[in-house]
């Protein structure tokens, strides 16, 4: 029997006051899998990650987690469950150091697992440890992403949203991100991605789900979506698969 869906949403619409964005979205996520949203502005994705972590309106469907409905949940609660939420665009605090924003991450755990929570995200990402007292604000665009990161897997949730995690910043910091996207799944944790650069979030995914106008237009194997000709002409330029292979 095939495991049960780390994330079930069904006939999910939710949207701001009382203007649905999104509409009737149903999706599966496996454990520990990377799932990618690609689409163009305005398709809705970053509203199906604020609609899973609790932070817009709800309209009508299911988000089950872990075997429950979770739709009438506040975002701490969610939290406390095991779902973590890296919003779009810097969300460190710049003039604290590496360890004191690692620190606040754990705001909402015991104080005895402060210091095993992040001794297990300085194994994971040893960078951090090299810069332990520096300002968050002097981090390079990509080390101030792998922080946020960071801030967020000292709670060890179970499933990550990650809103354009690469947004710009250059190529070499972008595939540290993936890289290190990577390696959270690897250990386990699902993760859900909306990403502009849909290169390379499709090569480090499992799944890929292509949204358009606030609607699911396509799912399947992130290598599949990518070598589809609607996509590859809407979102990839047209013939990439010797870039991408390159």
């Amino acid at each position: 029997m095939s495991a049960r869906p780390a994330l079930e949403l069904t006939a999910l619409t939710a949207g701001y006051r009382d203007v649905p964005i999104i509409h009737d979205i149903s999706l599966a996520l496996a454990p520990g899998s990377i799932t990618t949203l690609i689409g163009g502005n305005g398709a809705g994705k970053s509203t199906l990650l604020r609609a899973i972590y609790g932070t817009n309106r709800w309209f009508s469907g299911q988000i089950v987690y872990r075997g429950e409905d979770i739709h009438a949940l506040e975002p701490s609660e969610r939290l406390r469950r095991g779902i973590a939420f890296v919003p779009q665009g810097r969300c460190n605090f710049p003039s604290m150091s590496v360890a004191e924003n690692l620190k606040l991450g754990c705001y909402t755990l015991a104080a005895r697992l402060h210091r095993p929570r992040i001794d297990r995200v300085l194994s994971l990402f040893p960078m951090l440890r090299t810069k332990w007292s520096s300002a968050a604000g002097n981090l390079s665009g990509g080390e101030q992403q792998v922080l946020e990161i960071a801030m967020v897997l000292v709670t060890e949730p179970s499933l990550l949203l990650l809103d354009e995690p690469s947004l710009g910043l250059s190529p070499k910091m972008q595939a540290e991100v993936f890289a290190a996207v990577r390696d959270i799944a690897a250990h386990g944790v699902t993760a859900l991605v909306v990403e502009q650069n849909v290169h390379g979030a499709l090569l480090v995914s499992d799944t890929a789900v292509v949204m358009e106008l606030g609607r699911k237009f396509m799912e399947g194997p992130a290598a599949s979506v990518r070598d589809d000709p609607r996509i590859r002409e809407a979102y990839l330029g047209g013939n990439i698969k010797e870039t991408i292979e390159a």
